[in-house]
């Protein structure tokens, strides 16, 4: 519960739980009231804000015994309605607030917000915890999907985020046969509603759909909830909820055989997910990598439904089971080596190996391919000198020469080879000592042959000569061609892996930079990347950053700042870190700039009309302007006498000119008003037949198809003639002589779709766009007459009354027009006067 702590005053926000269903119908309302009376039965203060019964005895009976604030009534536009009274609520403070149709758009006037989630969000705000329920269908992120599996538009929707931020989300299911047979039971719709809502929306595909989505949905948001406690407390063992698969790319030619692997091993559990991951550096897994490679093997991940990512490690092992610890993956997938024998007992055990080791409770798989054990593409490992190599070189520098000096002590060898001979035998193994080790080898191996060379070659033999001045000249001859060399292998292996380590960062920039110019990233995002490149614990963007105690701070720009907590990044690490945040940093401005232009933009539209709308008062108003002021000048003259007939003729000019003018007016004036949000809708059932005899008065050569079985919709009459009207007689002006316009109309999925086909030139898809905005005359037969305002003012006017306008091509060539509106019965509690927002 909610409180506010004794003594201050600063009140606790309270608790958001959402009831969230696949389908209207599965009982969220019903779950929300019972828990009401549990929580009234514990003691709890619970009031009932708003709750929706849609006429359901059952639902309507679990409001016996709960407290109900009466609602708030409006008037708008001629009609009465009811919403929830929010400053009522929020003066009774109750604990709890019971709040139904989280996605329900308020009617204008009725309340301070427009929307019924920005009333909840006040009730939390003042501490009162909010029970609340929607569906599936109304999240934002899904609403197309929805539309394109229902064929049904939704246009109540909710920001995923507000949802994502409810404390608690529980999800109310029901199998589709289950729903349809409460729904054929008359427990969700009314009798006469029951057979057309199971042959639409209610299909069992349809349903199977909706609840796949809410159950996905869901389980994203549970996968969310469990990444966030993991990483609160630390936990980093791998819990395996879902089967989890990580394949672990170098960007070389075996990768596409890894992902096809992975993606078959995560395929086989229900939800398995596939990530894909390159490490970004120049040890391991990050050398040698092809930038071409990499962006190849990330499409295909990305088209077996998986994920790319890219980390940063100094050891590429270490990197690979964090990341795959950090996403709580149950399975890693590797390449075998790419090594010879010959190269893996020189350099030592691998990454493969090192990971096998280090992986603990995940299950890592061994993949083989055709570059296995062909030798490698990438440099040596971790430092300049590997391990091995630092182990192996002094050990060589006492062996190699004590060898040497066993076989050139042979009698074969001292019979055939003088003192030079053997001099630059030994001066050759300390080369090769110093290739192995390094300097501090050379100076071992250098030390050694000289001594042994001293001993056992020159006179006296097997006596140390130390003052004789050529031993002490081959002694320093020794140690200054190892040091040289030494120094050359050493300065080599440190400008290899600075170019491959330059190459890695490159890469990691370039593959970023890329994802930002083809508009794939959004900040977040980038924000999440920079978290998992960096294998840090948290990344956060900031406008001030408050409490950075053990964090790394990066400014990303003016008034913007990266937070990192986690592991301490070394300097190297830092430079492509500041590289990264630069990036952020043009992401954010460019973010701000789209903001920028999105509030200038509504101001260049005004002035884009109003410019239009000059030129064409300039010239189409004037015209019918001019011809009947033309016919009255003519009729008040008294230097003609005009007879009966001519009188008639210039009378009937004028008022086809006044005429003409008016409709002119009135279609500018609906056009404003449209734009402004000041039309007025009267929705009401209406039959196409009531509509059609005035819609085709101007345009008798129209053929009408079979209207008999069209159900009534739900419209405004006098503005589905007009938008019939402008549509006739655009597509007659557009018609070749003699072809007359068709009309017919259809109904399917709760809606009917009403066609006005020509057989003009049509329109190219391109230009499909630009004929609904005003003053277009794209292609008119007849460009001396009009505003271009019909097509602009008939979509105006279609979408206010909650429909569609939409051109497709006509088989055989033209356009036709496609008008889709609601069925009246479906829709009909929505009836009544109301005004309407938005341009046309």
């Amino acid at each position: 519960m909610s409180a506010v702590p004794p003594g201050t005053g600063h009140v606790v926000p309270g608790r958001l739980k959402v009831y969230l269903g696949a389908a209207p119908g599965v009982g969220k309302t019903y779950r929300m009231l019972d828990e009401a009376r549990r929580r009234v039965s514990r003691g709890a203060d619970v009031v009932v804000g708003f709750v929706e019964c849609h006429g359901r005895a059952r639902t309507e009976e679990m409001l016996d015994g709960l407290e109900v604030v009466s609602r708030a009534s409006c008037d708008y536009r001629g009609g009465r309605f009811e919403e929830m009274d929010l400053a009522a609520v929020l003066a009774r403070r109750p604990q709890v607030a019971i709040v139904d149709e989280f996605a329900h758009t308020n009617v204008p006037g009725g309340g301070r917000n427009a929307k019924r989630w920005q009333d909840v969000e006040e009730l939390l705000a003042a501490g009162i915890d909010v029970i609340s329920a929607l569906n599936i269908q109304h999240l934002e992120s899904l609403n197309d999907v929805v539309e394109n599996i229902t064929r049904v538009p939704q246009h109540e929707t909710v920001p995923d985020e507000v949802v994502r931020r409810a404390h608690q989300i529980e999800l109310v299911d029901m199998p589709p046969e289950g729903l349809r047979r409460r729904m054929a039971h008359g427990n969700i719709y009314a009798p006469e509603k029951v057979d057309a809502a199971l042959a639409d929306y209610f299909r069992p595909g349809n349903l199977t759909a909706l609840r796949q989505l809410a159950l996905l949905w869901v389980a994203d948001r549970v996968d969310e909830a469990l990444h966030s406690y993991r990483s609160e407390h630390g936990i980093g063992g791998v819990w395996e909820t879902r089967e989890r698969v990580v394949v672990a790319l170098t960007g070389g030619p075996e990768g596409d055989t890894l992902i096809r692997r992975a993606a078959r091993i995560a395929d086989r559990s229900a939800g398995g997910d596939l990530l894909a991951v390159h490490v970004t550096r120049s040890d391991g897994l990050a050398s040698g990598a092809s930038h071409a490679s990499l962006a190849r093997q990330r499409r295909l991940v990305e088209d077996l439904g998986g994920s790319y990512h890219s980390v940063v490690g100094d050891d590429v092992a270490t990197a690979l089971v964090d990341f795959a610890r950090a996403e709580n993956a149950t399975q890693l997938v590797l390449g075998t080596s790419r090594r010879g024998r010959l190269e893996r007992f020189v350099t030592g055990r691998g990454t493969g190996e090192t990971v096998v080791e280090l992986s603990g409770d995940i299950d890592v798989h061994k993949v083989t391919h055709e570059r296995a054990g062909r030798g490698t593409l990438l440099p040596s490992r971790r430092r300049t000198l590997s391990t091995v190599r630092r182990i192996a070189g002094p050990v060589a520098g006492l062996l190699l020469p004590v060898a040497l000096t066993f076989l050139l002590d042979l009698d074969v060898a001292r019979n055939r080879l003088n003192l030079t001979s053997e001099a630059l035998l030994y001066l050759l193994t300390v080369v090769g000592v110093a290739c192995i080790g390094g300097v501090a080898s050379a100076v071992i191996a250098s030390v050694t042959a000289s001594l042994l060379l001293n001993y056992w070659f020159i006179p006296p033999i097997g006596q140390f000569t130390l003052d004789d001045p050529n031993a002490l000249i081959a002694l320093a001859v020794f140690a200054v061609v190892a040091a040289i060399v030494a120094a050359a292998v050493d300065r080599s292996l440190r400008l290899s892996r600075r170019s491959a380590r330059a190459t890695a960062e490159a890469e990691t920039m370039s593959s970023l930079a890329g994802t930002i110019v083809r508009g794939g990233a959004t900040i977040p995002a980038l924000v999440e990347r920079a978290r998992e490149t960096f294998g840090m614990d948290s990344v956060e963007l900031v406008d001030e950053p408050r409490d950075t105690d053990g964090a790394t701070v990066v400014p990303t720009g003016p008034g913007a700042f990266l937070v990192l907590r986690g592991r301490t990044l070394p300097s190297s690490e830092r430079r492509v870190l500041a590289a990264f945040a630069a990036h952020v940093g043009a992401a954010v401005e460019r973010a701000r700039l789209a903001e920028a232009a999105a509030e200038i933009e509504p101001v260049r539209a005004a002035d884009r009309m109003r410019t239009a709308l000059l030129r064409a008062v300039g010239h189409d108003l004037r015209t019918p302007l001019a011809a009947g002021w033309a016919a009255v000048a003519s009729l008040r003259s008294h230097d003609v006498e005009f007879s009966a007939e001519d009188r008639d003729e210039l009378l009937a000019t004028a008022d086809e000119s006044m005429a003409r003018l008016n409709l002119l007016v009135e279609n500018l004036l609906d056009l404003s008003r449209l734009q402004a949000g000041a039309l007025t809708l009267n929705l009401r059932p209406t039959t196409l037949e009531e509509v059609l005899p005035a819609a085709l008065t101007d345009t008798p050569e129209v053929e009408v198809g079979d209207l008999e079985e069209i159900p009534a919709v739900l419209a405004d009459p006098p503005l589905l003639e007009r938008v019939i009207a402008n549509l006739v007689g655009n597509a007659a002006r557009h018609s070749p002589a003699g072809r007359k316009v068709l009309l017919t109309a259809s109904a399917h999925a709760g809606r009917v779709e009403v066609r006005v086909v020509d057989r003009g030139p049509g329109l190219p898809p391109t230009e499909r766009d630009r004929i609904f905005e005003p003053f277009q005359r794209l292609g008119d037969t007849d460009n001396t007459t009009g505003l271009g305002l019909g097509l602009a003012l008939a979509r105006g006017l279609t979408e206010a009354m909650d429909g569609t306008l939409t051109p497709e091509d006509t088989p055989g060539g033209g356009l036709t027009m496609v008008v889709s509106l609601p069925f009246a019965e479906r829709l009909g509690r929505t009836s009544g006067a109301r005004s309407v927002s938005g341009g046309a």
